[in-house]
């Protein structure tokens, strides 16, 4: 809460107000579901914009335990970067496993977390990695087909 008080009017005036303190909001680069093949590297990107007071750590986690850098896994490494603009934390998963899928969080001492789902799939063409580009030749066969009705109705209805 705060109060200015004006002594230039006559009479004079008091105004009262408030800060609203937003909280700071981690963001996750990319997309909220990652998908990944068996053996590859899983990367995550997570950045604060906070301009005031960087984050005095930044956690992650995989599902509800803290990632253990120091596993006997191994090949689980941690970069964090700050700057004037804020902080860069990038999680670096080598030789993803499935046991390495689930929801991982990145988490700030000072701002809102974000989370992104990683799916770690066998195979070289895994189905959930095709749906997109099918849906989107499917889309454009469909409008083609709009297209095409519609020029022919145009034609009939000039006869």
């Amino acid at each position: 809460m705060f109060a200015c008080l004006s002594d230039s009017d006559s009479p004079s005036r008091t105004s009262t107000g408030a800060f609203k303190n937003k909280a700071a909001q981690a963001n996750i680069s990319g997309p909220e579901e990652v998908f990944v093949k068996k053996g590859s590297t899983i990367s995550l990107t997570c950045t604060v914009n906070v301009h005031s007071t960087p984050p005095g750590s930044v956690l992650w986690y995989h599902g509800p335990s803290v990632v253990d850098f120091d596993s006997p896994r191994g090949g689980i490494s941690l970069e964090t970067e700050r700057t004037e603009k804020g902080t860069t934390s990038k999680l670096l998963v080598t030789r993803a496993e499935l046991s390495d899928s689930g929801n991982y969080t990145c988490v700030p001492s000072n701002a809102n977390p974000a989370s992104v789902g990683v799916h770690v799939l066998n195979g070289e063409h895994p189905a959930a990695m095709q749906r997109p580009s099918n849906a989107s030749s499917s889309r454009s066969r469909c409008s083609a087909a709009l297209l095409v009705i519609a020029l022919v109705a145009a034609l009939l209805s000039a006869r």
